[in-house]
């Protein structure tokens, strides 16, 4: 009878302790899962940081004025705007004149770059004042990368055969210029825009940066499906390693001149200010 007994005791005391461990587990799976659903929640939720002022860099061949159309509708929204004129001489000129711009915004502030300016926000978006990124039809190089070699994997753009050389610096022949760097722009803006070309350091497209301030800063991306100089495939894979929040626009590589409104709009969602922009309309 004390056998029984023993032996009831112990099987029970083994059972409770089984079901003490399951219960525990039970709970700690329980716990888990709603922390991760809850962080998973608080991400889908999470909204860009709100910012009053927008900082333009110009890629090569252009100028600051390759921006006006995109200006007009940010200040129409109520954002501060500066645009970089970069020298177009050196990577490091470019990024202290756009750190320059920088330092004369007050508050939060999206930097934007075009084209080969993509490289230079890259190396000065790690400035604590820039809250995104935004990237149109870009380059966006990782830290010490070889973009040159990067790009040279994917197909070669018929800008290319237009690149004319003289003294260390290049601009664009007229041809193509107009027929396939602004693509999909009215003739007589591109003819314009032709004119006011910066010539560009031929050295400037080998130049690598330190850092990726997309590694850690939210970033937005305009791929031109129709792009004649930046391969859109190459653009593609860009926006996708930053996991960008990405566009695609039925534009040449001057989608902020041909399309200023989806530029402006992907600008004002980075600032965070998205609904007020649709609640307005166009400028």
């Amino acid at each position: 009878m004390g056998q029984n007994l023993r032996r009831a005791v112990k099987e029970y005391i083994e059972g409770s302790k089984k079901k003490t461990v399951w219960t525990v587990a039970v709970i700690a799976i329980s716990m888990l899962s709603a922390t991760l659903f809850a962080a998973e929640a608080s991400a889908r939720a999470a909204k860009p940081a709100e910012a009053r002022n927008a900082v333009l860099v110009h890629g090569a061949w252009a100028d600051g004025s390759s921006w006006a159309e995109v200006i007009s509708r940010l200040q129409a929204a109520g954002l501060h705007v500066t645009a970089v004129q970069n020298s177009l001489t050196t990577l490091a000129d470019s990024v202290a004149a756009t750190r320059r711009a920088l330092a004369l915004q007050n508050g939060p502030t999206v930097l934007v770059a075009h084209s080969w300016g993509g490289t230079v926000i890259s190396e000065a978006g790690i400035d604590p004042k820039v809250t995104a990124l935004v990237y149109v039809a870009a380059r966006a190089p990782d830290a010490g990368e070889d973009f040159v070699a990067l790009s040279g994997k994917f197909p070669t753009m018929p800008v290319r055969a237009g690149v004319q050389e003289r003294d260390g610096f290049t601009n664009l022949s007229e041809e193509a210029f107009l027929k396939y760097f602004a693509n999909g722009v009215a003739h007589k803006k591109a003819e314009v825009l032709y004119a006011e070309q910066e010539p560009t350091a031929a050295s400037l497209f080998g130049e690598r940066t330190t850092v990726a301030a997309w590694r850690s800063k939210p970033s937005w991306y305009a791929v031109s499906k129709l792009d004649q100089t930046i391969s859109p495939d190459l653009e593609r894979f860009l926006a996708a390693r930053m996991e960008a929040t990405t566009v695609e626009l039925e534009a040449g590589h001057l989608s902020l001149v041909s399309r200023p409104q989806e530029i402006a709009d992907l600008i004002l969602a980075a600032a965070g200010q998205g609904k007020k922009q649709q609640a307005m309309g166009e400028p």
